[in-house]
């Protein structure tokens, strides 16, 4: 009883506003976290709001391709 596609897969968030400023080196790093949705309910992407140590707030966190 194999299934084609899992309806639960792993996403990886990653902050949006590290992203933006590590183009001008003034960030350290970029902010990631690993979590789980589901395909079902939500087809679009991901984004939740989360902290970031980098940045030292909660910011936005969007999904990424792995």
């Amino acid at each position: 009883m194999a299934k084609g596609k899992d309806v639960r897969v792993n996403v990886i968030l990653e902050c949006t506003s590290c992203v933006r400023k590590n183009g001008n080196k003034e960030s350290r790093g970029i902010s990631r976290y690993i979590t789980q949705k589901n395909r079902r309910n939500t087809p679009n992407r991901l984004e939740l709001k989360k902290f970031c140590p980098y940045c030292y707030k909660y910011t936005i966190h969007g999904e990424i391709k792995k």
